[in-house]
């Protein structure tokens, strides 16, 4: 699904990636950790083709070149990044933009577009298997949600737009333990064989929930060391200083 060798990514001439190596397969769950500033969270970014960062490296995606496909191109070939910080978007009133998300990635794919009936008929179903109030899909896109209602906006995209590749960054900060809960179940609902997911965090009570295949410890821009579940659990008793 995805393979990443040799990765660097600088930004104002300082360097963040600093020669990252991982592979994800099928129907994995890889889990990121480290302290801040390792570089997490740029990683998310240039997978997602935000623009501003010089890289090289490798970058494979379903065997393709990823750093020659656009943002757009990303998300219609299945790459999709919940934010840790979602943004707020006066104006654009959120069912008009999942609607117009959802045409548009179909379409890509060479589907028929939703009518209005059917995509709230979808809607209404992803919304309550989130517990997300029907009402807040009526409002401007993330414009005066709390925290964890964005957030559960971020996983609703997720289950509407149907991505191969999930990449959630810190997608549980700021979150209480009920809004974890719900985000938690929306993800391990999503996961089967053949779609895989990149999940960015800084502490280990999110995994207690969305059990990963994979760890890794991800430190001053490397990738220092791998394993499973009893991974994350040493960080969270020994904390990253610990860890080599």
């Amino acid at each position: 699904m995805l393979e990443i060798k040799n990765l660097t990514a600088s930004i104002n001439n300082r360097d963040i990636l600093k020669g990252l190596n991982i592979s994800i397969k099928p129907g994995e769950l890889h889990a990121i950790m480290g302290p801040n500033g390792s570089g997490k969270s740029t990683l998310a970014n240039v997978l997602s083709g935000k623009n501003g960062y010089k890289i090289s490296g490798e970058i494979r995606y379903e065997g393709k070149d990823l750093k020659e496909m656009s943002v757009d191109k990303r998300a219609q070939k299945g790459i999709f990044l919940a934010f840790q910080y979602p943004i707020e978007i006066p104006g654009v009133n959120t069912n008009n933009f999942l609607k117009t998300s959802l045409n548009k990635v179909r379409k890509a794919r060479g589907e028929k577009e939703i009518d209005t009936m059917s995509f709230l008929k979808l809607l209404k179903e992803k919304s309550s298997e989130l517990g997300i109030d029907e009402k807040m899909m009526s409002r401007q896109l993330n414009l005066g949600f709390s925290g964890g209602e964005k957030k559960k906006n971020e996983i609703l995209q997720m289950k509407i737009l149907k991505p191969n590749f999930v990449i959630l960054d810190e997608t549980d900060s700021g979150l209480d333990i009920d809004a974890l809960k719900i985000v938690a179940n929306g993800v391990n609902s999503y996961r089967d064989k053949k779609k895989s997911f990149l999940v960015i965090t800084h502490y280990q009570r999110l995994l207690d929930y969305i059990k990963p295949d994979f760890v890794h410890v991800l430190s001053d821009g490397k990738i220092v060391k791998s394993g499973c579940m009893e991974l994350a659990e040493e960080l969270e008793k020994k904390g990253y200083n610990k860890i080599k």
